[in-house]
């Protein structure tokens, strides 16, 4: 059996694009996606993160499940700490029943978000440190949206509190990661998982190691399912795939660093004029994407997965110039064989 492949999208800036170029580009590529054969495609929750549009994940799920026909939608994530639980089980169960049978719940806890965002979206009496109570969170969301039994005694005045609307069979629930936390309840609970390994490599091993091992089968995941999300560019040739990833990372490197005007993306030619230092490589390393020619993408890609034990792939490419990042997925779809070789051209 191949090896599935998904879409991650976190709806970049492109260069010389704002914010609504960006979302209108997110809808299209999940268009495009559909048709090159990819089994889903999510969006990004990202607050207060230069040049990504992707703030409101539930919003672009809605409108591209209206506008594609089969592929799944999900949320890569919704970032639940910043959220009642009662609110997430009712967004999902909404999205549910609009477009019954093609959506994911995607769950992250965002544990690194700085002091300033979290302060801005939960106010000052809310909890900045929730992140590290996710599996309490998972099992209030669960219990309302009757997935599971509800966490609050019979005493508790949320015992009999039901996510609206009723009756609708909640979607299936991955927990995002890019640690062993969310693994290990991912497992315990019998959901999917999906490791962040587009930027945190580091501990994508382990974790699916962890989640795999400690899986207890459930009603919704007999067994378990492991994505693995990865940064990607490809093109035909090894030049511009290096050139576009360089772009990438000096984009990143300006976000990190604060540039002004650094919320559009950087053009290559901006980027290969300028040379990285130890300390900006220092900065990049855990971001770098895996770039190259379809060969050779294919090739990392499928020991990757291999190696890390991985179910399917969920690829994110970084490219400012939407054509090019259309195409990179098209080669991708290609030499994976989820459309015909030469069909996309």
């Amino acid at each position: 059996m191949s090896l599935p492949l998904s879409v991650l999208d976190l709806s970049p800036i492109p260069v010389n694009g704002d914010g609504s170029q960006a979302l209108r580009n997110t809808i299209d590529l999940a268009q495009h996606a559909e048709d090159l054969g990819y089994r889903r495609f999510w969006v990004a929750e990202h607050h207060n993160m230069r040049g990504q549009a992707g703030v409101a994940p539930e919003v672009l799920i809605g409108v591209i499940a209206q506008r594609t026909r089969q592929i799944r939608v999900g949320s890569g994530g919704v970032l639940a700490p910043n959220y009642a639980a009662l609110k997430v089980a009712e967004l999902f169960r909404t999205l549910e029943a609009l477009t019954p049978g093609r959506i994911d719940a995607g769950i992250g806890r965002a544990p690194n978000m700085d002091s300033r965002t979290v302060l801005a979206l939960r106010g000052a009496a809310g909890d900045p440190n929730a992140a590290d109570d996710i599996a309490r969170i998972i099992a209030e969301i669960e219990g309302f949206a009757e997935v599971a039994p509800t966490p609050f005694p019979a005493d508790h005045p949320l015992h009999r509190v039901i996510a609206s609307p009723e009756g609708v069979t909640f979607p299936p629930v991955y927990l995002l990661g890019s640690g062993q936390l969310s693994a290990r309840i991912a497992a315990e609970r019998g959901r999917g998982f999906a490791s962040a390994y587009f930027f945190s490599p580091d501990e994508s091993e382990a974790a699916i190691r962890a989640y795999k091992a400690q899986f207890r089968p459930s009603p919704h995941f007999a067994h378990p399912h492991a994505i693995l999300t990865v940064g990607v560019i490809c093109a035909e040739t090894e030049t511009l795939a290096a050139d576009l990833a360089h772009a990438a990372q000096f984009t990143a490197l300006r976000r990190l660093n604060e540039v002004p005007g650094s919320h559009q993306f950087s053009t290559v030619a901006d980027a290969c004029s300028y040379r990285f230092t130890p300390e900006d490589e220092a900065k990049l390393r855990r971001f770098r994407p895996i770039c190259g020619t379809p060969a050779r993408m294919h090739a990392e890609l499928t020991q990757l997965a291999a190696q890390l034990g991985a179910d399917e792939l969920m690829l994110t490419t970084a490219i400012g110039d939407h054509a090019l990042r259309r195409r990179s997925y098209e080669l991708l779809a290609e030499v994976f064989g989820l459309v015909e070789l030469g069909a996309t051209r």
